[in-house]
């Protein structure tokens, strides 16, 4: 890994990004203490939204303490609660950084303390959204745990102005200690948080927050609060989970997506080591239960099973591939962006270029399959899991226990991945209390098998796209038209999202609208389009979403345009870049880090590209050789990020790489196909992932502008490819288009 910051840093324009989040004002503080045991600080405020009195305003509990975010302990102890997920992204340590960075606490005694669901909602929602997803983990909290640290500051010093007579303008803190320069006293901050707690909270328009240029905790490489128990292998994980008297179960779904469980013959296991018994879950499932789960899966594959596989049965990737390609040309899409008229320009061009790409359904393939522990009593439910959003995980429990909210509590844990499989859709964690129903007060442990996790996951939807372009005498682009064919998240997942019949989403990063995933091009007539084709098999978010499918599209077909064009790629993008400063900040970010015109070995060819996706701006540069026999080798990969404010770079830099990973394997091997109706690559050995060997030497270039709030874990991953293929086209001598690699003949080492 090769960091590098303050060259490419001074490459970006610094103007205001309008993915800046909404203002402090907008943002509703109440701030409330109490002694924490032992006589400490707690600190809380509330979110917009979560509190309302009739007038429809912010309104404090009761209670003194509303929303602890700090616990300021005698020991000096800062105890930091969060509420979003980890699974391995490091938000939460990025999350405590931001809050110790206004605590101005000592870094070395940063603990984390986890909040659960029950928790918040018996606080009336007070911590607010709990979910984590779309790299928002950070770039959605900063504002108001900022000011939790920043308070707990200022009440902090106030206690010790109080203690010694002395204005607070005279006080300094720092390293969780207070000074008092003129008469040499200090006092650390456990010793003033008794104190502290019996104050009256600041007035939150008076708290004025550090500029991130200033910091010295936040934007540094700090140490992550979790690697210890990672590497002692003391850290639980929700498939470690081991409760007393706890069984364990094993299910097998219908294997054809709408098809149904008709029956199964439970006799013929009921004598089988350990087994307790088969178990109707729905109308699609089965589940064995058994005192292993390994006695569980292996009475499974003996239990005779009948299903109605219905009329799904017959779908292919052939009749799939069909069913998207009429997408391509039909009278049935919606224009999201429409200016000009490409059509007509296209049409007297000197020169037409038109393309079709396609990308293949991807699953999540997470280390940890679904896993899920629940126990049902009459008049109480928990579950033991993992989960993005631990919000959506109580209701599930709520509605399928039959039990209010208030008698649930979800046990979450680090997620042994996520990449958007537990966001959205909490089936696992359904299977696991109607099994655990049927077995009152018995803790039951639901694990996938790695089989069903593959065949019943909510994979990344298949798509095509077919881009037409016109050149004219002096190979400038005059027309540009996008068509994307496929299906749609939403439909399947969150239909209210979808307007009039149109759905905006899957066109993310070819947006035309500032902000999140906007198109970083200008053309003078160009049009961008969507025909929704659905399939049986279910769609959700995969890590990168729809940014992966479209920068691939988009990026490749610019390539194309600019052999047509007989123009160098870098500077054929940087013409149509112009009214886009921060996407060719990026752009001219990368290239410079990676040396781009300068000269290569022999045989190496290199590839460009960038996009925009989670209000960051991204570009790469891959070198790639390939051999007569077509073996792909990635020699070298630049990869440059502006995310705004960076919170830890050794983190972003981490999860550029960990782009890398995910983006280069599904460019290689990525890929679900359908037979019979089913899934067919169903475990590591026919749905690979890129080994160690594999992966190419990776450069990140961080180049904050300190304007905006960008998110990291996802926006590399849609310049990753697309750059190797990029180098690939320019190593072979022509265009490919579709996904994954290795269909088209290629290895890679």
């Amino acid at each position: 890994m090769k960091i590098r910051t303050p060259r490419a840093e001074r490459a970006f324009d610094t103007r205001k990004s309008t993915g800046t989040p909404a203002s402090a004002s907008r943002r509703r503080f109440v701030v409330g203490t109490t002694a924490a045991a032992g006589g400490g600080l707690a600190l809380g405020f509330a979110l917009p939204g979560t509190i309302r009195d009739a007038s429809g305003q912010a309104a404090a509990q009761a209670v003194p303490e509303i929303n602890a975010w700090v616990v300021v302990r005698p020991d000096d102890t800062v105890a930091i609660r969060v509420v979003r997920s980890e699974m391995g992204q490091g938000t939460h340590t990025g999350l405590a950084q931001l809050v110790a960075e206004e605590l101005q606490c000592d870094w070395s005694k940063v603990t984390l303390e986890p909040v659960s669901a029950a928790r918040n909602l018996a606080r009336k929602r007070i911590w607010g959204d709990m979910s984590t997803g779309g790299s928002r983990g950070i770039r959605t909290s900063h504002d108001y745990i900022r000011r939790g640290g920043a308070a707990a500051r200022l009440m902090l010093v106030q206690a010790a102005a109080a203690q010694w007579q002395v204005p607070v303008s005279e006080l300094t803190a720092e390293n969780s200690v207070v000074r008092h320069a003129a008469s040499g006293r200090s006092a650390r901050y456990g010793e003033l948080a008794a104190a502290a707690a019996k104050l009256t909270p600041p007035d939150p328009k008076s708290i004025v927050l550090k500029s991130p240029r200033d910091w010295k905790v936040a934007g540094k490489p700090m140490r992550r609060l979790d690697t210890a128990p990672k590497l002692d292998g003391s850290k639980l994980y929700s498939i470690d989970v081991n409760l007393p008297g706890m069984l364990n179960a094993a299910v097998r779904q219908c294997p054809v997506y709408g098809g149904k469980l008709v029956s199964f013959d439970a006799a013929r296991i009921s004598a089988m080591p350990g087994v307790k018994g088969a178990v109707r879950v729905n109308d699609t499932t089965v589940a064995v239960v058994a005192d292993t789960w390994w006695r569980a899966k292996t009475a499974l594959d003996a239990l005779p099973i009948t299903w109605d596989e219905g009329p799904n049965a017959k779908v292919t990737s052939k009749s799939i591939d069909a069913h998207l390609r009429t997408g391509l040309t039909s009278g049935d899409a919606f224009a999201d962006t429409d200016y000009g008229d490409a059509a007509k320009a296209i049409a007297g061009a000197t020169r037409r270029i038109e393309a079709v790409y396609s990308t293949p359904y991807l699953s999540h393939a997470t280390m940890e399959p679904m896993v899920c522990t629940a126990r049902i009593t009459a008049d109480r439910g928990e579950i033991w899991t993992s989960t993005q959003n631990q919000e959506l995980a109580i209701s599930a429990l709520s509605q399928t226990s039959g039990l209010p909210l208030s008698q649930c509590e979800v046990h979450n844990y680090d997620l042994g991945g996520g990449f958007g499989r537990r966001v959205t859709v909490p089936d696992y964690i359904r299977q696991s209390v109607l099994i655990a129903r049927q077995f009152p007060g018995t803790p039951v442990k639901l694990i996938w098998s790695r089989e069903e996790d593959q065949t019943h996951d909510y994979f990344r939807p298949i798509s095509m796209c077919r881009l037409e372009g016109g050149l004219d005498e002096k190979g400038n682009l005059v027309g540009l038209h996008i068509r994307v064919s496929g299906q749609s998240i939403n439909a399947a997942l969150n239909p209210a999202a979808i307007k009039d019949g149109k759905d905006v989403r899957q066109l993310q990063g070819l947006w035309k609208e500032p902000g999140d995933a906007q198109i970083g091009y200008t053309v003078p007539n160009m049009r961008i389009e969507y025909a929704m084709r659905n399939t049986h098999v279910p769609p959700g978010p995969w890590r990168g979403v729809n940014t992966t499918q479209n920068g691939i599209y988009l990026e490749c077909f610019m390539d194309e345009l600019a052999r047509a064009a007989r123009r160098d790629p870098l500077e054929f993008r940087r013409a149509l870049m112009q009214k886009h400063p921060k996407h060719l900040g990026v752009l001219n970010a990368v290239a410079e880090a990676a040396g781009w015109g300068k000269p290569l070995p022999r045989g190496v060819h290199r590839g460009i590209a960038q996009f925009m996706g989670y209000a960051s701006y991204s570009a790469a540069v891959a070198e790639v050789s390939v051999s007569a026999k077509r073996e792909v080798k990635v020699h070298r990969l630049v990869l440059a990020t502006d995310c705004g404010h960076q919170v830890n770079p050794d983190q972003i830099a981490a999860q550029v790489e960990g782009s890398v990973a995910y983006g280069l394997s599904a460019a290689y091997f990525g890929e679900c196909t359908v037979d019979a109706g089913r899934i067919q690559e169903l475990n590591f050995h026919t749905y690979r992932v890129m080994r160690m060997a594999e992966f190419p030497k990776v450069e990140t270039v961080i180049a904050p502008t300190w304007d905006f709030w960008g998110g990291v874990g996802e926006p590399t991953i849609c310049v990753t490819a697309p750059a190797v293929m990029n180098a690939i086209a320019a190593a072979i001598g022509r265009p490919v288009r579709n996904l994954p690699l290795k269909n088209e003949g290629f290895t890679f080492g």
